[in-house]
């Protein structure tokens, strides 16, 4: 099922070198990136991590993630996480950008100049040196999936046929690793500014909320035959709790979003009737229009006029 125009991918498997929960400012460098993503119109966003990423759910809990293991022992090469975000989001959004978490300073600005351009694969680049993210075409990405070399995205760059563009941006967030510190924190000032926005949490609500983001994620994975257990595992949604708001839900609208066989090894099948996917779709569109209508007015009123420098 088509969800949106632009999905994001997080490498955040290998945490010796990625480092995800190091702290810049007040949040986490894989935080900052997804409040980078999501002031970006970016949904849904693929978190994949290694085998310990509870600490990571926690942190993003809240935040209408989807999180995915890279099941490679060890400290996993960053291709095999793209893979694995890539291959979950191929089908489902027009394009998807793409970042490993250990480059966390870049600007939504940024992002939005990259979605200008229509190549295969867009570099995000800072005075003639490629960085990081990357924006991926769908079309491109079973390029990416069957590759095999030992070059990463690199190697599917410079032994394929895809077109590629570097997108030079005034932003040198594109280039800074947490492998610096200092040049994050020195950059810590102008990211906040970049990153300042209004924030939105959606959920519909009649006498309590019956619709948040997480369960809105979690439609979305059903969509895609996930099991009931399985989705929860990848939003950090626990299994009552989600087959509670599923139930409230087609109370409140009044017609079955889940078609359900309970019980088994997987905690149950389930899969989205077609009413479902049409009041899922609804309200995707609904959140992207409010976003983009938050967002110039946040910027009308605020930036454009000064009263916010």
């Amino acid at each position: 099922m088509h969800i949106s125009k632009v999905g994001g991918v997080i490498a955040a498997a290998n945490k010796r070198m990625a480092q995800p929960l190091l702290q810049i400012g007040t949040i986490s460098v894989i935080r900052r990136i997804v409040i980078t993503y999501q002031q970006a119109g970016i949904f849904p966003i693929i978190v994949v991590t290694g085998e310990d990423d509870d600490e990571i759910k926690w942190q993003l809990s809240n935040c209408g993630i989807i999180f995915m293991r890279n099941e490679e022992s060890g400290d996993p090469e960053l291709i095999t996480s793209a893979k694995t975000g890539l291959a979950y989001l191929h089908g489902k959004c027009d394009r998807v950008m793409f970042t490993p978490v250990n480059v966390p300073m870049f600007s939504p600005a940024t992002l939005l100049t990259l979605m200008e351009f229509d190549e295969d694969i867009v570099i995000a680049s800072h005075r003639g040196k490629g960085g990081h993210p990357i924006l991926i075409k769908d079309s491109a990405i079973p390029e990416i999936l069957d590759y095999k070399g030992d070059n990463g995205l690199r190697g599917v760059i410079s032994s394929s046929s895809l077109k590629s563009v570097r997108a030079d941006v005034d932003d040198k967030g594109v280039l800074m690793s947490v492998h610096n510190v200092e040049e994050l924190e020195a950059q810590l000032e102008e990211h906040n500014a970049a990153i300042l926005h209004p924030v939105l949490h959606m959920r519909m609500e009649r006498e309590s909320s019956f619709l948040n983001e997480r369960l809105k994620v979690l439609l979305f994975l059903l969509s895609d035959n996930y099991s009931i257990r399985k989705g929860c595992n990848c939003t950090g949604l626990a299994y009552s709790k989600a087959w509670e708001m599923i139930n409230q839900l087609e109370e409140i609208l009044g017609y079955p979003v889940v078609n359900r066989q309970r019980g088994g090894k997987g905690g149950g099948g389930a899969s989205l009737t077609e009413d479902g996917k049409r009041f899922l779709l609804a309200y995707q569109e609904f959140e992207e229009s409010i976003h983009t209508l938050a967002q110039r007015e946040f910027r009308k009123r605020f930036i454009d006029t000064g009263i916010i420098r």
